[in-house]
């Protein structure tokens, strides 16, 4: 059955680290025939340093200034699939931009999920923690209610193939669209 896609829009993936928003947004920019970003490669690209390095240097208060004026560019662009960071929707700025510039997934996934995929993950900052479940649940519980407040559309990824994801999501998107 061939897919009816909306093609004329973006597609926005928050979601907490370790919820497969690159791996996925790879795959649904593929299915979609449209480009794919992720926010955080982007920085990295531009300042020719890696979040971590950033983190350490300029805080999260730094990182989190250039996440802002890298959305604000890649919210502009036309027809992508963009990757955001865990911590985008802590700014309401960023909140705003994605919600008017495109449709939201919200990639869902459990704590003990992330903590499995991000466990021997040393690039993720916020992590670099004794106890880096206890720092998981607390992102979880002050980020939650505002992938929510920006999500059109919300997907569980704590289990199951990336290919039966990408399908899941293709057909709530085309359902939110109207071509399902």
């Amino acid at each position: 059955m061939p897919v009816m896609v909306n093609m004329s829009g973006n597609l926005f993936l928050v979601g907490p680290m370790g919820s497969g928003k690159t791996t996925i947004g790879r795959q649904l920019s593929i299915a979609l025939g449209k480009s794919f970003y992720d926010s955080d490669k982007e920085i990295e690209s531009q300042t020719g340093a890696s979040v971590s390095l950033i983190f350490d240097l300029e805080k999260e208060e730094g990182f989190r200034k250039r996440e802002q004026k890298m959305i604000v560019k890649l919210t502009e662009l036309p027809n992508i699939v963009l990757a955001t960071g865990g911590g985008v929707v802590i700014n309401e700025t960023n909140r705003q931009l994605l919600t008017k510039n495109g449709v939201v997934i919200y990639l869902y996934c459990p704590v003990d999920q992330q903590l499995k995929r991000t466990e021997k993950d040393k690039t993720r900052p916020l992590l670099q923690t004794p106890n880096p479940e206890e720092k998981l649940i607390q992102l979880f519980k002050e980020r939650d209610p505002l992938y929510r407040s920006v999500a059109d559309i919300v997907v569980e990824t704590g289990q199951g193939k990336v290919r039966l994801l990408v399908e899941k999501i293709l057909k709530k998107y085309n359902e939110y669209c109207g071509n399902g």
